[in-house]
């Protein structure tokens, strides 16, 4: 019984800690896509970036560029 009640406390754990990894990388990058179709977002977002040196070169700031360099033709770097 013992060994029994050990392997599923270790599964109800692991189960528990990849739930939590998962929840912890939900919030994934928005896509070119949607900040093309969202270009008061994607000009926030620019401006954030621009505002936040650290952010400057992840994806999301990426994102947001590269839209608004698809709908205007400009370049915001």
């Amino acid at each position: 019984m013992k060994k029994g009640s050990l392997i599923m406390l270790i599964a109800a754990v692991s189960v528990l800690t990849i739930t939590a990894f998962r929840a912890s990388n939900a919030e994934e990058s928005k896509s070119v896509a949607w900040y093309t179709a969202n270009i008061q977002e994607a000009k926030a977002k620019v401006q954030e970036c621009h505002d936040n040196s650290s952010l400057q070169a992840s994806p999301e700031c990426a994102n947001a560029r590269h839209a608004l360099e698809i709908s205007f033709g400009i370049s915001q770097k």
